[in-house]
């Protein structure tokens, strides 16, 4: 394992910004310091003018293994990843077959082994008929189960009543659901059809799919972890309403309800369906402005605790259909850092708190083992970012096995140029070195 010393860096970590060095030594953090001399000829990265953070972790990934390989494969999304600042993933089980055995659980964890980039975890799903496999679930060394209450692919819409009691009443570990009330969404799309026929348009998903489909789901949701004791992290906020269902008045490392807002729902709103349509459908549905707005006014005063992705590629030709068959979801964890410094860089959101959010959040929220923050110690997960340099978003560019993007022709005013995965220099300059793989996330839960 090489060394490396990074040289003149602007370090942004737990709410600093200073100057300084930082040394890696077999896979970690050696040593964080005003200067340091290379007495031990590591290689020397110059960073000046340039910003280190810790690798961004994203807790809501799709990348379609095994099954939907068409769309995408661990391998081709945890280098998007990678590319783009995301050092680590955790993802989702709704895959064909879906991950709702213990034996499925450990082939993803193989796959991620020789293949990801990126280092990885696995959720595990509930269904209405999996308990006694998600109880045999290793806490250390999975992030936690999945609970779709609401529709997703293959078996997993969890909408039995003694199923979800039990998994919220005796389930230790973390509890991730997708909050959608399926009787209300069903009602809106019956009438919707009444309308406008087969040919409903793609500015009604956020109207089906509306403010009072999610309260629904994701008040019951939290009244259930209350009822319980559960620890539940709420995936995707999207609207103004649910965000009194969380609070700011306790540390994140003490709420036993934590919740997450995606990029998208902040980067776009419902205007934007006239001009991507189908591009940006996606479950839940980005809505209107001021859900938008009221989601960064939240992400700021910290009751929405993560920003994540929920990356979900399809390809274009099945996003080309009409909204009934179009199907939901939006590729973006290649670009979910370079968005979130654009929101920096118009003056939203300092750089500190997107690292908070992007970096150290997750890692507090799933108690991951030894990452997330820029610690002597700690593994070397490191994201080198040059904020003046332009980042066009292309074809060419795109490292997805999608091939598109909703940003494409966007040109961003910052650009990831260097991503260290456990200490090794995965992405610098355009270029990937795939000698060693990520490593399988651990989880301090003792």
């Amino acid at each position: 394992m090489s060394s490396y010393l990074i040289k003149n860096a602007h370090i942004v970590n737990e709410g600093r910004i200073f100057n300084g060095d930082l040394l890696i030594k077999n896979q970690r953090i050696e040593r964080i310091a005003g200067m340091i001399d290379n007495t031990m000829h590591a290689t020397e990265i110059d960073a000046s003018g340039k910003y280190l953070l810790p690798g961004v972790i994203d807790d809501q990934v799709h990348f379609r293994e095994p099954g939907l390989t068409h769309k995408a494969e661990i391998y081709t999304e945890a280098k998007a990843a990678v590319a783009g600042g995301t050092t680590s993933f955790m993802e989702m089980p709704n895959t064909k077959p879906t991950t709702t055995t213990q034996e499925r659980l450990e082939a993803k964890y193989g796959v991620g082994a020789q293949t990801s980039l990126a280092n990885y975890s696995f959720f595990m799903g509930g269904a209405n008929d999996n308990y006694d496999e998600v109880m045999k679930t290793d806490l250390s060394k999975v992030c936690g189960l999945k609970i779709f209450m609401g529709s997703s692919t293959g078996n997993m819409l969890v909408d039995d009543e003694k199923a979800l009691i039990d998994y919220f009443c005796n389930f230790e570990g973390l509890i991730a659901t997708h909050c959608e009330d399926e009787q209300t969404v069903r009602e809106n799309e019956r009438k919707a059809k009444e309308q406008f026929g087969d040919l409903v348009p793609f500015f009604m998903h956020p109207i089906i799919r509306d403010e009072e489909v999610c309260y629904l789901s994701s008040s019951k949701a939290v009244e259930l972890a209350k009822k319980c004791d559960a620890r539940l992290h709420i995936l995707h906020l999207t609207t103004a309403k649910e965000l009194d269902l969380f609070t700011n008045k306790i540390p994140l490392a003490e709420k036993r309800i934590t919740s997450e807002v995606c990029v998208h729902h902040l980067w776009y709103d419902s205007a934007d369906y006239y001009i991507f349509g189908s591009r940006i459908k996606c479950n839940p549905a980005i809505k209107e402005k001021s859900n938008r707005l009221a989601l960064m006014e939240a992400l700021l005063d910290d009751r929405l605790d993560i920003i994540a992705t929920d990356h979900a590629p399809h390809t274009l030709d099945e996003k080309r259909n009409s909204y009934f068959k179009a199907p939901a979801g939006v590729p973006l964890v290649q670009h979910s850092l370079n968005m979130m410094l654009d929101f920096h860089q118009q003056g939203l959101i300092s750089m500190e708190k997107v690292v908070e959010k992007m970096s150290h959040a997750p890692a507090i929220c799933f108690k991951v083992k030894e990452r997330g923050f820029i610690r002597e110690g700690y593994f070397a997960d490191l994201v080198l970012v040059d904020m003046e340099q332009k980042n066009y978003v292309s074809k060419g560019t795109i490292h997805y096995k999608c091939n598109w993007s909703p940003l494409e022709g966007h040109i961003f005013r910052n650009t990831v140029t260097h991503t260290f995965v456990s200490g090794h220099l995965a992405y610098a300059n355009g270029v990937f070195n795939e000698e060693k793989k990520g490593e399988r996330l651990l989880f301090d839960r003792n």
